[in-house]
């Protein structure tokens, strides 16, 4: 069964003015950033674009944006899905909709409080399923303010009744990559991991995408991976290796990093962002980056792609 949703996807970042407005001629150059280097969809409104520091207009205003930016040439979602309480989460998640994005991402912890169970999120999901019958809907495994990962049972079910196209998974396990392999297939459910370090070996499984914070950073070397781990298996392992690796650098100052990079890369933009301080990236992580571009440039002429 020939899945619509596949490939690399971008995480994307919100970049903001000085003035900490959200600054919408970088979004555009960001969505033609994505694409001229092949992304197959873009993850709007996300946390990577710290959706949770975002005013609701905010949230609607960059979906619509990215949508009009990607003039249809990839698939665009976006969630915004922050409401700690249940029936504003449906209004949010009804708004959303409405912008013009392909599928609307459910957030799994804010189907459920932390100390409540499988009962009330299965509950609270199949109430927003009613509520918005004609919406398309991808989840995502968001881990803050705290990793709910989905049940066998809750995920076999969507797939098997069409509730969900998307999955964001989160698990960082190969195990559980696996298992859900085999629980969606024959299903429209598409698979996208966002953990780097299993990324090869769950593609090898059958999970059809990436969708995770270092797009942002070479989501070109990425694309390449995808495309070539089957035909170039030995060179694809070498390659995994290589973003294994330089995937630490998520943990340096993200997303301050990511808008000093891209600034470094073509996209002009300033390091203001609402979750961490533009200090956080100091002299030694300003190094780290221009070594990382240093390095991503010798393994784009290692596999033969545009510098």
């Amino acid at each position: 069964m020939k899945k619509t949703y596949n490939g690399c996807w971008p995480t994307m970042i919100t970049p903001f003015t000085e003035d900490n407005r959200v600054d919408f001629k970088a979004v555009k150059a960001l969505v033609d950033w994505y694409i001229e280097r092949g992304c197959d969809g873009i993850f709007a409104v996300c946390q990577s674009s710290e959706m949770f520091f975002l005013t609701e207009q905010e949230k609607n205003d960059i979906a619509k944006a990215v949508v009009e930016a990607s003039d249809s040439r990839v698939k665009v979602i976006a969630s915004g899905h922050t409401s700690d309480d249940h029936q504003q989460q449906i209004q949010q998640l009804g708004t959303m909709a409405q912008t013009g994005v392909d599928a609307v991402v459910l957030v799994a912890n804010r189907m459920a409080k932390q100390q409540e169970g499988e009962t009330v999120f299965n509950a609270n999901a199949e109430d927003i399923f009613s509520q918005l019958p004609n919406v398309t809907f991808g989840l995502y495994e968001c881990p803050y303010p705290y990793l709910r990962l989905l049940t066998d049972d809750f995920l076999t079910s969507c797939a098997k009744r069409g509730k969900l196209v998307f999955l964001k998974d989160v698990s960082c396990s190969l195990e559980i990559e696996k298992r859900r392999v085999e629980l969606v297939k024959g299903t429209d459910l598409a698979l996208f991991n966002a953990n780097t370090a299993t990324l090869l070996d769950s593609l090898i499984a059958g999970y059809h995408g990436y969708n995770g914070v270092m797009a942002n950073f070479h989501i070109d070397i990425y694309k390449w991976m995808y495309e070539h781990f089957k035909d170039q298996p030995e060179l694809a392992r070498e390659v995994s290796d290589f973003l294994t690796i330089t995937g630490i650098t998520e943990a340096r100052s993200y997303p301050v990093n990511a808008k000093y990079h891209y600034d470094r890369t073509g996209v002009n933009m300033n390091l203001v962002t609402r979750s961490k301080k533009v200090d956080l990236l100091n002299e030694n992580g300003r190094h780290e980056i221009e070594s990382l571009i240093r390095l991503e440039s010798a393994m784009r002429k290692h596999l033969g792609l545009k510098a």
